[in-house]
């Protein structure tokens, strides 16, 4: 039998046909010389650190987000995560998956101020705690110093100083806060300075962690010199004439449409070791936006508590902390924004991944003044880490003016807004995500 050559190539002109192949030379280098030669250079398949969450565009590689890890090695310069994207792209997924895997990693999961309760299963299945705040269920009094008042027995004096001038700041900016929402306005100076001694009488006087906001109303309708004095009037007639605005904003927190939600004492008791706590407020989804708003402030101010009280009682560990619908709160009432800042200031740097999930920037633009809007904008460019999904141009024109992205970037977002076929599945999967 005769043998027959093998040929390589085409039998056509310039097909390379030929008989006889040489063996090529092999030759090794780096990654960065021969990056331009692909399909030849390959993925290093390097371990993914943090939660996985899909894979990368262009090589393949899976993609995992732990922003406290990220901080650590210097890749971002804070733990703040801004997820947004069209309305049904994933955005509540992807952040569950992120608390999922945030919380296998050892972190506490925290949900203040669930309005649709979609986390409420998620925590049980995490084997920690949910309480169902609305009239008839669980309470939350907006002045309860919640876990920091057990921090306050443990601590040394100077500590104890701290923590109490930390309640005592949350707490008179919870009852500004709240007293604005209602008349939906500022409230003067005056008005600051009597909430602040009424305050301290009530808590001076009953020596409690759980003052109450009729107790705060009782001292105001019965004043003491001291509060006559801050009016600069001569006698309890004229501090009533002065005073009577702010009465009246607090009586409708016990007695209006409000009666029965804020107005009592505490029922929620938190755990400070289990792995995930949350406060699901959908029981006031059909309350009107002022029970939603003073709902939300309140349980971002037990969440902030509670995350303070962990580490002044030595039992330091990173939380994941999810604000969901986040705008909602802040646009009843102008100031709303500063307000917030200072409920939720935290008195550790380090150690809380907080995720914001806006459904829109036309929420941010709805904040009642142009200074609140761009406190709200600063807030939002100070995130480190964006997650975003599909959208429309105009609202990455917006997204734009408070984080920078590339023409590559914003044309890459666009094109996943509008799903590629006629099938009736998400517009875009999970692991199209621009981090």
């Amino acid at each position: 039998m005769t043998s027959v050559p093998r040929r390589w190539g085409w039998p056509i002109r310039e097909g390379g046909r030929a008989a006889n192949v040489e063996t090529a030379a092999r030759y090794t280098a780096t990654t960065s010389q021969v990056c331009g030669l692909y399909p030849f250079a390959v993925s290093s398949g390097a371990v993914v650190q943090g939660v996985p969450i899909g894979r990368h565009l262009h090589t393949s590689e899976p993609v995992g987000l732990d922003p406290a890890e990220w901080l650590r090695t210097g890749l971002v310069s804070n733990t703040g995560v801004w997820v947004q994207g069209q309305p049904g792209i994933g955005k509540s997924s992807i952040t569950k998956r992120l608390v999922v895997g945030l919380v296998g990693f050892g972190m506490t999961a925290v949900i203040p101020g669930d309005v649709k309760g979609e986390y409420s299963d998620l925590v049980d299945a995490l084997g920690g705690s949910v309480w169902r705040i609305g009239r008839g269920a669980h309470t939350l009094n907006p002045l309860d110093a919640g876990p920091l008042a057990a921090a306050q027995g443990l601590a040394n004096e100077r500590e104890r100083d701290r923590i109490d001038e930390t309640i005592r700041a949350r707490r008179l900016s919870l009852l500004e806060a709240l007293t604005m929402i209602v008349r939906r306005g500022e409230i003067t100076v005056t008005e600051r300075r009597l909430l602040g001694a009424a305050l301290d009488l009530v808590v001076g006087v009953r020596g409690t962690s759980q003052p109450l906001i009729p107790d705060i109303l009782h001292v105001l309708t019965a004043p003491t010199e001291d509060l006559v004095r801050i009016t600069a009037s001569t006698d309890a007639q004229g501090f009533l004439v002065v005073a009577r605005d702010l009465i009246n904003t607090l009586g409708l927190l016990c007695e209006g449409s409000l009666r029965g939600i804020f107005d009592r004492a505490s029922t929620v008791s938190p755990d400070l070791d289990s792995p995930a706590l949350s406060l699901d407020l959908s029981l006031l989804d059909d309350e009107d936006d002022d029970a939603i708003a003073a709902a939300m402030l309140c349980a971002w101010a037990w969440s902030a508590g509670v995350i303070d009280a962990g580490a002044a009682q030595g039992r330091r560990r990173n939380v994941v902390q999810i604000q969901d619908e986040l705008w909602r709160a802040l646009r009843v009432a102008p100031g709303l924004v500063e307000r917030s800042d200072r409920i939720t200031r935290l008195n550790r740097h380090r150690g809380v991944v907080s995720v914001q999930v806006p459904h829109s920037l036309d929420d941010l633009e709805a904040l009642p003044t142009e200074a609140d809007r761009a406190k709200a904008r600063g807030m939002a460019s100070r995130t480190g880490i964006l997650v975003l999904g599909g959208m429309a141009e105009k609202e990455l024109d917006g997204l734009r003016r408070i984080a920078p992205l590339t023409d590559a970037e914003a044309s890459l977002v666009t094109s996943w807004a509008a799903p590629p076929t006629w099938h009736s599945e998400p517009s875009w999967p999970v692991e199209r995500l621009l981090i």
